[in-house]
């Protein structure tokens, strides 16, 4: 790929997504873009970037959509799964007693496994809250992901991910080589296409933020214009989640982290850091 070709797609990438593709990357540009020019009838890259050259919106949106990572499973690393029901659930027990109701928001929720596992989470946990009304929303910027995430249907391979035994058995059926996820946990899920860079406020305000290895594929500046834009729709007390290499330190001063919970971050209060179980 010539460096002109590699530097602008580099900037339709970071200007659409926020994704920083560094030189070192020009492989995987060109593995996942030669599958998008056979879609689209070209004989190879150079034939698909001199369309994209045209001002091709469409072509823009499914490059983008191609270079978007789409990596996920079900609980994946564990931990912050585990933190959600031993400590969030708790908390939220407590702390949302009175309106009995509160938001989830899984930002890049790819093909839907973040979001299915707290719904299943919760509904193993439903005797508590009885009569509350629970939101999970899962957003990307890939409509064909969601279209995926939508339709509850995984391979073999990708319930073997992390899916508990118990919680197969329980939450799915074979159909045909796939296996779809029941539909009391699909309908507990509303999808959006939505892309971190624009405004969020029309998604509302949520109580619990999972963006998890999303800012790892950001520059400084837009890592920190996320954050910023994330803090904006959560209350006082809100939680958010990263992934295990990413943080707020250096980054931004909308959170801070919650103290003996890794990865769990707090809305940074004027009256400090509130950790877990406790209201100011």
């Amino acid at each position: 790929m010539k460096p002109e070709d590699f530097d602008y797609i580099s900037k339709l990438l970071k200007d659409k997504s926020g994704l920083v593709l560094t030189k070192d990357k020009s492989y995987l540009l060109e593995s996942r873009l030669m599958p998008l020019a056979r879609k689209r009838g070209f004989k190879g890259l150079d034939d698909l970037i001199g369309q994209l050259r045209r001002r091709d919106m469409a072509l823009e949106k499914e490059i983008t959509e191609a270079m978007t990572t789409n990596e996920s499973f079900f609980f994946r690393d564990n931990k912050p799964f585990d933190q959600f029901r031993q400590v969030v659930i708790p908390n939220l027990l407590k702390t949302r007693a009175s309106k009995r109701s509160f938001r989830i928001w899984c930002a890049a929720a790819s093909s839907g496994q973040e979001p299915y596992s707290l719904a299943m989470i919760l509904k193993e946990e439903a005797a508590k809250f009885a009569g509350w009304r629970i939101e999970i929303v899962g957003t990307d910027l890939s409509s064909d992901i969601l279209k995926k995430a939508r339709a509850g249907l995984y391979s073999q391979f990708e319930v073997q991910r992390g899916m508990p035994m118990q919680l197969l058995v329980k939450y799915f059926k074979k159909k045909d080589e796939m296996w779809e996820i029941d539909s009391t946990i699909r309908n507990m899920v509303q999808f959006k296409e939505w892309n971190l860079l624009e405004s969020l406020g029309a998604l509302g305000q949520f109580d619990i933020v999972y963006c998890r290895n999303v800012l790892i594929y950001f520059d400084q500046p837009t890592k920190s214009k996320v954050l910023e834009g994330i803090q904006k729709q959560m209350p006082d007390d809100g939680v958010l989640y990263l992934g295990g290499a990413e943080t707020v330190l250096g980054v931004t001063q909308a959170f801070k982290p919650i103290p003996g919970q890794r990865g769990v971050y707090a809305v940074n209060r004027k009256d400090g850091v509130v950790s877990l179980g406790q209201q100011a």
